[in-house]
């Protein structure tokens, strides 16, 4: 995963200089969410591992099969990362371009997974108090789950607050187990 990273991570940061420069920050991530998807699709990666292929020839049929949702320097982008060999790894440049994104603009998303569902005023009330902890603007994605039992799992890239009572009795059996 870390090698997968360390290879994306020129792409992801071409792209976003590029989309920064021009202003299309929303635009580019829109495509490489895009290009992402379709690079997981079977078919694709059948195509992206055929050895008879050449890279303009996978570049070619990529961005056909997105048709016109690519621009000029979408295209060129699909072209260089094909003739490098990089086309499998277009979910790992779309993660880490959306990383970049969202340092820019100060922001993150949220996931929080509670064992009831949250009503909108419970979900404005957590995010705000989200933001001011994090210093950030939060986008809140609400998601159930009763195997928590109550409370609430929230996470937030690497930090991860788990208020679940499931979580509370997981950490009093490791204490009883000590």
């Amino acid at each position: 995963m870390a090698e997968l990273t360390t290879l994306a991570r020129p792409y992801a940061k071409a792209a976003f200089e590029l989309a920064q420069a021009h202003q299309q920050l929303a635009g580019w991530s829109a495509m490489l969410g895009l290009a992402a998807a379709v690079s997981q699709d079977d078919t694709m990666q059948r195509m992206l591992k055929a050895p008879r292929l050449t890279s303009a020839q996978k570049a070619a049929t990529f961005i056909e099969v997105c048709g016109d949702q690519f621009d000029k320097q979408a295209q060129n982008f699909i072209h260089v990362a094909a003739e490098n060999d990089r086309l499998q790894l277009l979910p790992e440049i779309s993660a880490l371009f959306d990383l970049y994104k969202a340092e820019q603009e100060k922001s993150v998303d949220v996931e929080v997974t509670s064992a009831f569902a949250l009503n909108q005023e419970q979900q404005d009330k957590l995010a705000k108090v989200l933001s001011a902890r994090l210093g950030r603007e939060v986008r809140l994605h609400a998601a159930e789950d009763a195997a928590l039992i109550g409370g609430v799992v929230i996470r937030a890239g690497d930090l991860v607050i788990d208020g679940s009572v499931r979580g509370k009795l997981a950490q009093l059996a490791q204490a009883l187990k000590s």
